[in-house]
């Protein structure tokens, strides 16, 4: 295909191509070809192969033809240049994942963090920072194609109605007029039958520092709001990651950059739980109560080991 005849890649990379990699590429042979978008000529995948070939000197290239409109296109030409090539930057990435997000709302943090290989925290902050509109009828798509209810305690609403209607109705058929589980359907029809409330009272959104009435128990205060005369806010991952991340001793250090990916891979957001917890099935709820506050126990133990490391290079006399 004639170079001259293409144009360039609505890329992923904020700035452009690497000179280097295409002197890299242009000391290189039989590379593979390049991937444009058939209705327009664009060049998907390969620009720096594209520069390279025109610092050979030569005037055509190569060509596989994408069959897909504008945004499969791009989201091709992410996922292209995650798998090979020269990595994008982590704000690449996370530029890459605000334009999906803002055409593709009704996907879940999970699936836009498949395909620009950021962590599901990282889509989720960049969601709530962006303040990108929701899918319209309050669902998300998840990897799997199916569309979830973001508020879980909407779903287990529509449940108990479908349950109102049609009390016999298989639990498979309640799941899936719900929008919900098939577990989380059998969790509703069960505190139904108790007389108890179709949402736990974990997921229901309550006034601040209001006394809140349990159905196990006697009434417990609500959580205090974060901020001024409230429980202190925590610092924000994604505040850190990047300073982080360009720290030269944690950069050119391996185990700074494992350390990066690892708590990267360990973060929750007090936000994320809510929308997970309802895949837990009953009978396993304490076990897994018991894990998460052994996880939060080692946290713990990890957080007084650094401050104390913290205090012991502080001390006068320490190098």
């Amino acid at each position: 295909m004639p170079i001259a005849s293409l144009l360039p890649a609505d890329s992923p990379r904020l700035t452009g191509e690497n000179p280097e990699h295409v002197e890299l590429l242009a000391a290189a042979r039989d590379l593979p070809p390049i991937l444009v978008q058939r209705g327009t000529m664009r060049v998907i995948d390969g620009m720096h192969r594209v520069r390279a070939a025109l610092l050979r000197g030569e005037e055509t290239i190569a060509v596989t033809f994408f069959e897909g409109d504008d945004g499969e296109a791009f989201l091709r030409a992410v996922d292209a240049n995650i798998r090979h090539g020269l990595p994008l930057s982590l704000a690449d990435r996370e530029a890459a994942a605000r334009r999906i997000l803002a055409h593709r709302p009704q996907w879940s943090d999970r699936t836009v963090a498949t395909a620009t290989g950021l962590s599901h925290t990282t889509v989720g902050a960049i969601r709530r920072r962006s303040g990108l509109p929701a899918a319209r009828d309050g669902s998300r798509v998840g990897r799997d194609g199916r569309a979830r209810p973001v508020d879980a305690a909407a779903g287990r609403r529509r449940a108990s109605e479908v349950i109102a209607l049609q009390p016999d109705a298989p639990l498979r058929t309640i799941a899936r007029e719900a929008g919900i589980s098939v577990g989380t359907a059998r969790d509703v029809r069960e505190r139904l039958r108790a007389g108890r409330d179709p949402v736990p009272d974990s997921q229901r959104r309550r006034p601040a520092r209001e006394s809140v009435p349990s159905a196990d128990g006697p009434a417990e205060p609500a959580p205090a709001p974060h901020g001024a005369g409230g429980t202190r806010r925590g610092p924000d991952w994604r505040s850190v990651v990047g300073s982080l991340s360009r720290d030269p001793a944690v950069r050119y250090a391996q185990n700074g950059r494992a350390f990066v990916r690892w708590v990267d891979g360990h973060v929750i957001e007090p936000v994320e739980w809510g929308a997970l917890i309802d895949a837990v099935p009953p009978h396993w709820q304490h076990s897994i109560a018991e894990l998460a506050r052994s996880c939060a126990g080692a946290w713990l133990e990890f957080a007084q080991e650094l401050e104390q490391r913290a205090r012991t290079t502080s001390e006068p006399g320490v190098a």
